[in-house]
């Protein structure tokens, strides 16, 4: 990666209005001079602004996006949607960022150093998003009112995530390192979800399909899951994840055939549940 031509845009002052970041991608800088791309426009709250007016630019672009590393530097948690519909190259966020990140990104990928707000990943298709601190609500989610949330790709979250993680995520893999809200992978029709701290109520309401792993405690699985048996372990994109493990099918009131893994030595209050096994 170290032969990709960096572009480095610092924001000037930290914005009290929200500002549309979809134009911050590798796919709409490359190939534009940095005279050109600070007179690019954006919209700041109702108003379009040129890029000059919020942002220093230095560095060089590339001609093609995926020899572009764009870095984003400073408090950016009134942008939105940067690197929206990104195909090629990568972007770093040196900072605390807005919703939307890769909002359907179909590859390349995004490293955030600092917090994200909610929607990480939304419909996205393909790439990568790691975020190195704590994510919002409705990580790779569907749009509202839309039933198609991610179908592919890979995000990593190393701190804590909000509610509805994976909301009628279709494919690809979410990796959580802390702890996970309420609600996590409802209506899932198919993917992989991994916690590796605990996670909220509701785990997998009205799933079809799909996977989702607990390594911390659950405070309780829906009465619409069956428990089918317990494994010694499982796998995550290859990675062999140590158990025992509860392995309950649901939810049945959907049809759903989604399978949850739930920690044995973590969730003791389940054992009842043992009971029922054939």
């Amino acid at each position: 990666m170290s032969d990709m031509a960096e572009l480095k845009l610092k924001i000037k002052v930290p914005p009290q209005t929200p500002i549309e970041g979809e134009v911050l991608t590798p796919d709409n800088l490359a190939g534009r001079s940095v005279n050109e791309i600070l007179n690019l426009e954006t919209w700041r709250g109702n108003r379009r602004v040129k890029l000059s007016e919020l942002f220093t630019v230095e560095g060089e672009s590339a001609s093609n996006p995926s020899d572009l590393h764009l870095i984003l530097e400073g408090d950016l948690r009134k942008v939105r949607h940067i690197g929206a519909r990104m195909s090629a190259g990568k972007i770093t966020i040196n900072g605390p960022v807005g919703t939307s990140v890769g909002f359907e990104m179909s590859g390349g990928t995004i490293v955030v150093n600092g917090d994200a707000d909610a929607f990480v990943g939304m419909g996205m298709s393909g790439g990568v998003i790691e975020v190195n601190g704590n994510a919002g609500d409705a990580v790779g989610s569907g749009y509202w009112g839309t039933r198609c949330g991610m179908s592919g790709g890979l995000i990593v979250v190393k701190g804590n995530v909000g509610a509805e993680v994976g909301r009628w995520m279709k494919g690809g893999t979410i990796r959580v390192g802390g702890n996970a809200d309420v609600f996590t992978g409802v209506r899932m029709q198919g993917g992989t979800i991994f916690v590796a701290g605990n996670v909220g109520a509701k785990l997998g309401a009205a799933m079809v399909d799909g996977k989702i792993v607990v390594l911390g405690t659950v405070p309780n699985i829906l009465p619409s899951f069956y428990i089918d048996e317990i494994r010694p372990n499982t796998k995550v994109d290859g990675d062999k994840i140590q158990g025992p493990f509860y392995v309950f099918y649901g939810d049945i009131t959907e049809g759903g055939n989604g399978k949850l893994f739930i920690s044995v030595e973590k969730n003791q209050h389940l054992k009842y549940r043992e009971a029922y096994l054939l």
